[in-house]
């Protein structure tokens, strides 16, 4: 019965990933695609943020809409998240990640060859990798990215932690995947020109993997010095260090000690 559990909660968590990552990358596949015809960075914020909403609707009731490795693991860490369901949660999130990344692709394809002639390239004026995967500004050391990726998923998780949080102000029956889809606007709003603001290491790397697979070859883990890493290892702190703030400023501070 415990396998069968998972289980389901890991296809709720592949479906929800799914449509999260095939609605953000989408509309970044239209923004660049078109040339900015078909939309500016702040329909990029916005497609995020809905995308992110959409995915949370999908999942919720079934797995609890993780959606991402870092929030997966902060409520290991800091809400008592069995351990055990940790690393299917990750391997699920990272599948939805992955077929939606081909699936962006195929829609897309006849765009990416009029775009780039049919030669994939990771950067420059004709570089695509960024549809799929976050590549840093040219101006943006290792280290300044790291802090910027665990800034951004410390104020994601801690947030989250706010809103699911029933001691504090929770908000009615089937709101929270909207708040959760504005919260991600905001961030992208406020931190996400250094480097595209991931804060989530499954829409990251799986989209990174797909496109090393599809034609852009090696140099999407080799561009701007190795940093694929960073947008894998650097959420992944962010998240745990934003979860250990919250609870420890405010969650721990509530007269009624219940569970979360």
């Amino acid at each position: 019965m415990q396998h069968d559990r998972v289980s389901r909660e890991a296809i709720a968590e592949v479906l929800g990933t799914f449509v999260l990552m095939l609605l953000g990358v989408g509309v970044v596949a239209q923004v660049t695609l078109g040339r900015g015809d078909c939309g500016t960075y702040l329909s990029i914020n916005l497609g995020w943020g809905l995308a992110v909403t959409m995915g949370c609707l999908v999942a919720a009731g079934v797995s609890g809409a993780h959606l991402n490795p870092a929030v997966t693991l902060a409520l290991a860490v800091h809400r008592g998240f069995p351990w055990a369901k940790v690393a299917p949660y990750v391997v699920a999130q990272l599948a939805g990640s992955l077929a939606a990344s081909a699936v962006v692709y195929a829609v897309y394809r006849d765009a990416l060859d009029a775009f780039d002639g049919g030669v994939r390239q990771v950067l420059g004026e004709r570089g695509t990798a960024g549809i799929w995967a976050t590549y840093p500004q040219p101006w943006l050391g290792t280290w300044s990215g790291f802090l910027d990726q665990v800034v951004g998923t410390a104020i994601l998780v801690g947030v989250i932690f706010a809103i699911t949080d029933r001691r504090n102000a929770p908000p009615p029956a089937g709101l929270a995947p909207l708040l959760v889809g504005l919260l991600v606007t905001a961030i992208g709003a406020s931190f996400g020109l250094n480097a595209g603001y991931a804060i989530n290491p499954a829409r990251d790397l799986g989209p990174r993997v797909f496109t090393a697979l599809a034609g852009w070859g090696g140099g999407v883990f080799r561009a701007a010095d190795g940093w694929w890493w960073v947008p894998v290892v650097a959420p992944l702190v962010g998240g745990v260090l934003g979860g250990w703030i919250y609870e420890r400023l405010v969650g721990g501070r509530f007269p009624d000690r219940g569970p979360a």
